[in-house]
């Protein structure tokens, strides 16, 4: 028995706001649904961030509703749970993913945080918890791996940062993962990760398109795409199966003394593509005005660009190696926080401090005050309500939403 693995497809991401960025991620998600038929797998794992946000549009909805309408034809069910993207951080609140349980997606959740796929396999998992809920995340992962056991075959399901790949943004230290499971289907890291562990694997498929520039290094080494898992193979064997994204991004470094030369290498490098790329530009021994150069560069290379994000270097800050554009992302405002929180030694409100940083960063006003209240008001106490009391409000607010899910597409 073998089945599909991918994570991270941000359906609906406008990046740059562009509406062709937000194309290219539903038509790499359709190319992978797509290979996933031709496969002929069993069922389908997502690992968490299926939607950019919490509120996907009715577009986005319908891109999916037809993806999971395709699988279901081929008699392939899908398993997902949510991720940090697709989650509202709201007690009786519920992902968007279970709009689809009409149409057959079985929704792996707090309340149903497992099901038993052919014989006996039994796929157990949790959707994203910030790291301020730390202890509730390990509590958990205790309880499902003890559900586990007796099974001849688990794979665990998660969306979560490990200290190990994230070490300043994680949720988990590597440690506090069970031993159990034989596949860890991870989702969270946009980067394409395969380790042993234990006696299985611990695998991050990636994000299927590039949604930050610090992943076009690991694009350039390792694709973008999902895995194939045969359980019934000595050892599991993984194939990773990549996906063409539909455009390129082009990383560069030139030198405005040249820049003529420069213009007309990038527009032979550029001319035959089939889509328009994003030209990343980095400018040394910048003599003309900034305005200047960028103008002439626009003129010359604009119409053969989607975007082009121009970063201008004076001769004393850059050596004469050409720089990656990627590597720019490493004094991100997180990051830069992470490590002055270290300072006040106090890992409570340093995770809080994180969880607040996300949310406010997405305009999640009312997140961030429900987290803040939660803090306060000694949050894991209050969260032990009875799983009754959840089920009946989860179930209060999947009807109220399905019904405007279907208002929406009709």
């Amino acid at each position: 028995m073998k089945f599909a693995h991918l994570a991270d497809t941000h359906l609906g991401y406008r990046q740059f706001g562009l509406l062709d960025r937000e194309k290219d991620f539903y038509e790499v998600f359709e190319k992978t649904i797509d290979k996933i038929i031709e496969e002929k797998v069993d069922f389908v794992i997502h690992s968490g961030d299926l939607f950019e946000t919490a509120k996907p549009s009715p577009v986005t909805l319908l891109v999916f509703q037809k993806a999971l309408l395709k699988l279901k034809g081929a008699g392939i069910p899908m398993y997902a749970i949510a991720g940090n993207h697709d989650t509202t951080l709201r007690k009786g609140t519920i992902p968007p993913q279970v709009l689809f349980k009409k149409f057959g997606l079985k929704v792996i959740s707090l309340i149903n945080t497992d099901y038993i796929e052919g014989e006996d396999i039994f796929i157990g998992g949790i959707p994203y918890i910030p790291k301020s809920q730390n202890n509730l995340l390990k509590d958990r992962l205790k309880n499902l791996s003890k559900k586990a056991e007796g099974h001849s075959k688990k794979i665990l399901v998660l969306h979560q940062g490990i200290d190990k790949y994230l070490p300043f943004e994680y949720e988990l230290e590597i440690g506090d993962i069970p031993n159990n499971f034989d596949y860890y289907a991870f989702g969270h890291v946009h980067n394409y990760i395969k380790e042993p562990f234990n006696e299985g694997f611990l695998v991050y498929p990636g994000s299927m398109d590039i949604w930050k520039s610090n992943e076009i290094m690991d694009y350039r080494k390792n694709g973008k795409g999902f895995c194939i898992v045969d359980l019934d193979a000595p050892n599991h064997p993984i194939k990773r199966v990549k996906i063409d994204i539909p455009r390129e991004f082009i990383s560069k470094t030139i030198d405005s003394s040249n820049l003529t030369h420069e213009i007309l290498n990038i527009k032979s490098m550029i001319k035959d593509l089939k889509n328009k790329p994003i030209l990343n530009l980095t400018i040394k021994n910048s003599k003309l005005s900034n305005s200047d150069i960028y103008d002439l560069i626009n003129s010359e290379l604009g119409d053969l660009c989607l975007l082009i994000r121009p970063i201008f270097k004076s001769n004393d800050t850059l050596s004469d190696k050409e720089i990656d554009i990627s590597e720019i992302d490493s004094l991100e405002p997180k990051t830069l926080l992470n490590e002055h929180l270290k300072s006040f030694e106090n890992q409570d409100i340093s995770n809080l401090a994180i969880d607040l940083y996300e949310n406010l960063s997405k305009d999640n006003i009312e997140e961030s005050e429900k987290l803040i209240e939660s803090f306060y008001n000694d949050y894991f106490e209050e969260i032990n309500v009875s799983e009754e009391d959840i089920t009946d409000a989860g179930e209060n607010n999947e009807q109220t939403e399905l019904k405007e899910f279907d208002n929406d597409i009709q």
